[in-house]
């Protein structure tokens, strides 16, 4: 495999399309709107000269990668020769569904789709396509620069070969690769999600502050972020399409989500990417975020 399109330029897309292009793949990047692409080609580079200035990568390095990539508007010329398709959008399943019907069609028959979905069900995304077989799950994890992890999730259908070839190709990005099976939630998001929902209940029934929480996970369970920080650093409005799926999937009322997480989303204070969550991010952006949290 040595073509690959990401699908989005979001925070993920554009994290997954640095992460190919530096180890060595033909990347294409594409979304619909040529401003994202412009935000995620500038933030590529703003990342990539970090990582020169703390002597990780070189000058050339940097070149090199930058030269590996392209972008493009058109989803049929930017996948239409990938060997490798990961898909980044929004977490929504019917958007995946439309998206994963457009790339069946569009993608070369050989090409493997792949989803960044942090909890949608693997299995429902490849019955839409005419090779479930060669759909997966790559969750990569936020900043995929610095996260180590890739959730790798197959599908009922997911054969032994293709998850085995992303496995490895998992391994050439230099991230450690977990094989997990298609449930609500997968693993990650299965425990994380809870404890963030049980942060935000605790918040919401008085128990302590925002920054009493964080405090007490951060320095008596040595988590980078406290519970309610990660919450705004992931959105919100994310947190709450993976509690809802998880608490549709699995039917326990243990997993519904805090109504204060549900008015907060209504109201539009959605955590970093609003300027307001649990906390207030509107004089701070996510880089600087990523690099008080992972100091690596």
């Amino acid at each position: 495999m040595k073509k690959v399109a990401v699908i989005g330029a979001g925070t993920m897309g554009n994290g997954i399309a640095h992460v190919f292009a530096q180890f060595g793949y033909e990347v294409s990047l594409v979304d619909i709107s040529q401003d994202s692409l412009d935000k995620g080609m500038a933030t590529i580079e703003k990342n990539l000269d970090r990582m020169v200035s703390k002597e990780k990568i070189s000058a050339d390095d940097k070149t090199s990668t930058l030269s590996r990539l392209s972008t493009f508007t058109s989803t049929e010329e930017g996948v239409k020769t990938a060997d490798l398709i990961v898909e980044a959008a929004t977490e929504n399943e019917d958007l995946k569904y439309k998206i994963f019907e457009q790339l069946d069609k569009a993608a070369k028959p050989e090409a493997i789709l792949a989803t960044n979905t942090s909890s949608i069900s693997i299995t429902k995304i490849a019955a839409v396509t005419s090779r479930p077989e060669k759909v997966i799950g790559m969750h990569f994890m936020n900043p995929v620069p610095v996260m180590k992890l890739v959730e790798i999730i197959r599908g009922y259908s997911t054969s032994d070969e293709v998850t085995n070839l992303i496995m490895e190709t998992s391994k050439s990005l230099k991230k450690t690769p977990v094989e997990v099976n298609d449930y609500p939630g997968f693993v990650a998001n299965r425990i994380l999600m809870p404890m963030i929902n049980e942060a935000i209940i605790t918040l919401n029934e008085g128990v302590a502050g925002v920054e009493e929480i964080d405090t007490v996970m951060k320095l008596g369970m040595a988590h980078p972020m406290g519970p309610l920080q990660l919450a705004d650093f992931i959105g919100l409005d994310v947190c709450l399409a993976i509690m809802e799926v998880l608490y549709n999937g699995l039917g326990n009322d243990k997993y519904a989500p805090c109504p204060l997480l549900i008015n907060m989303v209504a109201a539009g204070k959605k955590g970093v990417k609003s300027g307001e969550g649990f906390y207030d991010w509107s004089h701070k952006t996510k880089e600087l975020i990523v690099a008080d949290n992972f100091k690596k």
